[in-house]
């Protein structure tokens, strides 16, 4: 919340009483203006330019980071939610970058539960803050890595820019014209990763697939190992069958950057 600035600095300043005091009602009036009064000896309309500039700043970011969430809500119950997380949540990143969190904070521990909110409201909201967090994340491809070599027997290096999720409800189908009441009995597994053009993108996925890939990250496996531990633990009965398709779907990982490179044995 920024610091009183300008004519409504001096007006504060030259009343009597704390001004740190001033301060705390100046934000606290910004932060929920219909409930909080609004310090008296300060000129309405310059309140306004800041319980303006405040709230517009904010709601833009949120609805920029939110999309999908924003087009599902009317307009006052999507206001309504925006205005309690500014009067509510005490962010604690002062960058606007990390408002999609602060956001998603909020929704996760401080926010009633309203009729306007669908079931999905948490697992849409994770869905888009991590398309915001994948575009904006600083990690970098490890240096060093073939692109050549057999993908079975080589070790396999997942791309630190992807995340393995898993969802009750299918995120990257929702939008206005498909809310779910209930939650399918398939749990929806996604891929979202950022490749080396530092594009964000998803790949529908299966448990199988997320398995691999933890196994990939937890150990120094070849494709070949990754894909007969996997079928050991689903007692696949054809093991060779299942090492054809495996190879399939590590080239496609592979092309897609979310296997980021080969090392030799």
């Amino acid at each position: 919340m920024p610091a009183i600035t300008g004519k409504a600095h001096r007006e504060a300043v030259g009343r009597p009483g704390d001004f740190k005091q001033a301060q705390r009602e100046f934000a606290a009036h910004l932060r929920a203006p219909d409930e909080k009064p609004a310090p008296t000896d300060i000129e309405d309309r310059r309140l306004g330019i800041y319980r303006d500039l405040i709230y517009n700043n904010i709601e833009n970011f949120v609805a920029s980071g939110f999309p999908i969430l924003r087009s599902i809500y009317s307009d006052p119950d999507w206001h309504a939610m925006v205005r309690d997380f500014v009067h509510r949540h005490a962010s604690e990143s002062p960058y606007f970058l990390q408002i999609s969190e602060e956001f998603l904070h909020y929704l996760q521990s401080e926010r009633d539960p309203q009729p306007c909110d669908p079931p999905f409201l948490l697992e849409l909201a994770h869905y888009e803050w991590v398309e915001l967090a994948l575009d904006v994340s600083d990690a970098e491809f490890p240096a060093d890595l073939s692109s050549q070599g057999d993908i079975l027997d080589s070790i396999l290096v997942v791309s630190p820019l992807v995340w393995s999720l898993n969802y009750r409800f299918p995120v990257h189908q929702l939008g206005p014209s498909f809310q779910p009441k209930e939650a399918p009995e398939q749990a929806t597994f996604l891929l979202v990763y950022r490749n080396r053009k530092d594009k964000v993108g998803f790949m529908e996925a299966n448990a199988v697939t997320a398995r691999l890939l933890q196994l990939a990250r937890a150990e120094e496996l070849s494709g070949r190992e990754l894909i007969e531990a996997v079928g050991r633990e689903m007692q696949h009965p054809d093991p060779e069958a299942l090492l054809g398709f495996g190879r399939d779907l590590l080239e496609k990982l592979m092309a897609l950057d979310i296997i980021a490179g080969l090392n030799a044995r």
